[in-house]
């Protein structure tokens, strides 16, 4: 299993016409978790890694997490371009995280991309605050 840190600007993302921000993800979680998320390119996401998303605004933390269910795959409307990877929101987890979330320092963020592994010295911070 791989952890990775997903990058949400809520100024520039949007989920179905929503602004990625906190309070949509937090809602997601409870009342309809299963996501389809871009990546610009195809990672190496296996089914059961987890995707912590990173909000980059209002404050630069992370406050939600979810599990992938489907592997990267081809977005058949936009072939060759993006990719697609399925996954289920982890409604407990979320909301503990929503709570407190664990910010940019604590993460040892430099250089922010759209997905990138989770450092190994942050894992420990990420896991207890979603309380797994």
């Amino acid at each position: 299993m791989a952890d990775w840190i997903y990058i949400l600007n809520p100024n520039k993302d949007t989920l179905d016409g929503e602004p990625s921000n906190k309070e949509t993800i937090r809602r997601l979680a409870q009342e309809e978790p299963e996501l389809d998320l871009w990546l610009s390119r195809r990672n190496r996401m296996e089914c059961g890694d987890r995707l912590w998303f990173f909000f980059t605004h209002p404050e630069s933390a992370v406050a939600a997490v979810a599990e992938v269910d489907k592997e990267p795959r081809d977005d058949p409307e936009n072939p060759g371009v993006w990719y697609l990877v399925g996954a289920t929101l982890l409604n407990d987890a979320t909301q503990a995280l929503y709570r407190a979330p664990v910010t940019r320092d604590e993460l040892g963020l430099g250089q922010v991309r759209s997905v990138q592994k989770v450092k190994p010295h942050a894992l420990p911070v990420l896991l207890e605050r979603a309380g797994l």
